[in-house]
């Protein structure tokens, strides 16, 4: 597994060894013991499988309280995905990451606690699988507007298909202080 740093600490891009052969390919999706030789010593808990068409954005969503980490990648199709630093006390606070994730590139994504994740599909359609550190926690959900114009994503799409509840978050700003403190403990309460 080759891991590349990014320009938000913690946020990893991860490529893992994949063993083709004339029957298809092999690869290690996760093994405890290699992610934390890499940093990620994440306790699973939970796994997610979503699946959508070109155009769709997902996000950008958050959990506090009960954070989680996620270890996201796509299993086919295309996504591009983005990550934001959503800690009111972070040097990087509304600083954002994006990477072309997908089935023939085989990249992984760690997002840690305290960013916000979404992805909007490149393909006619995509297989979005993620491991979360917790559960999912509806009175902890959180998200920011997709466009907010403070974060200035550079999104490859003009007009995405968004849900009604992403469509009306609110930008970054105009989030409770509250929401964007992140406490370490949080997410062993789960």
């Amino acid at each position: 597994m080759t891991v590349h740093a990014t320009d938000l600490p913690g946020v990893q891009l991860l490529v893992p060894d994949v063993y083709p052969d004339a029957r298809g390919a092999f690869m290690e999706l996760w093994r405890a013991a290699r992610y934390a030789d890499a940093g990620i010593d994440a306790a699973f808990v939970q796994d997610n499988l979503s699946r959508s068409v070109r155009g769709v954005l997902r996000g950008l969503h958050f959990q506090n309280p009960k954070p989680q980490a996620k270890l996201v990648q796509v299993l086919a199709g295309e996504v591009y995905d983005v990550v934001v630093d959503v800690r009111a006390s972070s040097p990087t606070a509304g600083q954002w990451t994006g990477h072309y994730l997908s089935a023939d590139n085989h990249r992984q994504l760690y997002v840690p606690e305290g960013f916000a994740h979404g992805f909007v599909v490149t393909s006619d359609e995509a297989l979005f699988y993620y491991k979360c550190t917790a559960p999912y926690h509806p009175a902890g959900e959180h998200s920011v507007h997709w466009n907010d114009p403070a974060l200035a994503i550079d999104w490859p799409v003009d007009d995405p298909v968004v849900s009604s509840k992403d469509a009306g978050a609110p930008p970054l700003a105009a989030l409770p202080a509250a929401a964007r403190t992140f406490h370490s403990t949080q997410a062993a309460d789960g």
